[in-house]
């Protein structure tokens, strides 16, 4: 029997109910849910962290298989950095060369200390220095200046261009020696550049511009130039292919003309890759060797020598190892304080843009 509240008793009691009364009589409440359990109305509780144990070993073993499976090209990138550059510091307290009749590893019997060191910052040493940061400086802005200006021009899809792209990037292609032989004719006293210039200018046009102590600079800086341009302007140009089109056309409908569009829309989307141009640009062109030294041989006599002709110089041909390896150490330590810097400076930027 049930009472007012709608509940039979029997329930309660345990007593059986008859099968049309035990689907017809209500049932008691169900319980409240308990957090934890399934179920339509439950709660879950939170799954165990980092998933089952079987899972948490097969990841750790995923990761030790990783690791052994990369060491061996770490080891070996390792080695390849840092064996030469021990090696230099080695040989640089030491008087070593090989006309002194022992192996390298055989350096300390002619040891030295700190002497090298103290010619390091000589005369012939700042100059070659700042000469090399002038050249650098100059051919980098002429790279980038030329690079930005095509890059822009080809973005206007003129006919032909993709040929014309193809085309600007064959100087990259060349090897630097084969650069340096081409503007070695090129600039001859009687070379086609003088040639040029005679038909254009009244006279006879005979520049020396490889004997020329304030030509000679310029010579190798304008072989620089024409082969790594096409970088700049491979890497700007895939800048500014990357800069999306609706902020364009919306300055654009708003009156906006291409100065201002360049600089406050196109000019900090793309300054990221600026500085990354910039940067490589200038660490190659520190090291420039080949068309300086094919070109004049750092010549006449200084005018056109930079770090790496130097050192070549005083290596091979004045045969002082242990003071060039005190100069490249010196260097190498100056050209990774300056390329952090930079690469913070890039950074900085990257994060005012997130």
């Amino acid at each position: 029997m049930a009472d007012e509240g709608g509940y039979d008793h029997r329930l309660m009691s345990g007593e059986p109910l008859s099968t049309t009364e035990a689907v017809t009589s209500p049932s008691l409440p169900s319980p409240a849910p308990v957090a934890g359990e399934g179920g339509d109305g439950g709660v879950a509780g939170p799954a165990p962290a980092g998933g089952s144990p079987g899972a948490a070993r097969a990841r750790r073993a995923n990761e030790r298989l990783g690791r052994r499976l990369v060491l061996p090209g770490q080891v070996m990138l390792i080695g390849l950095v840092t064996f030469p550059a021990l090696v230099a510091l080695y040989i640089s307290f030491t008087r070593w060369s090989p006309s002194t009749g022992y192996d390298w590893y055989e350096a300390f019997r002619v040891w030295s200390w700190l002497s090298n060191y103290d010619g390091v910052f000589g005369a012939s040493f700042l100059s070659a220095f700042i000469r090399t940061v002038l050249m650098t400086g100059v051919a980098v802005g002429l790279e980038f200046a030329l690079g930005l200006g095509i890059a822009l021009l080809f973005m206007s899809r003129f006919p032909m261009h993709r040929v014309g792209s193809v085309l600007m990037l064959i100087p990259m292609m060349i090897t630097p020696a084969v650069a340096g032989f081409i503007f070695f004719l090129l600039l001859q006293s009687n070379g086609p550049v003088n040639g040029i210039l005679s038909a254009v200018v009244p006279g006879n046009v005979e520049l020396r511009w490889l004997s020329d102590p304030t030509l000679a600079p310029i010579a190798v800086v304008l072989a620089d130039v024409w082969q790594w341009t096409p970088f700049m302007f491979l890497i700007l140009l895939a800048g500014l292919l990357a800069v999306p089109d609706d902020q364009v056309k919306a300055a654009q409908i708003l009156g906006a003309s291409w100065a201002q569009i360049f600089r406050r829309i196109v000019l900090p989307i793309i300054k990221p890759i600026i500085l990354i141009a910039l940067i490589l640009r200038a660490m190659e062109a520190f090291k420039l060797f080949d068309s300086a030294w094919l070109m004049t041989k750092g010549g006449p006599g200084e005018a056109s020598s930079t770090i790496s002709v130097k050192l070549y110089r005083d290596a091979f041909l004045s045969d002082q190892w242990s003071y060039v390896a005190a100069l490249a150490i010196v260097v190498m330590i100056v050209v990774s304080l300056a390329a952090a810097r930079a690469v913070r400076s890039l950074e900085r930027v990257q994060e005012a843009q997130t």
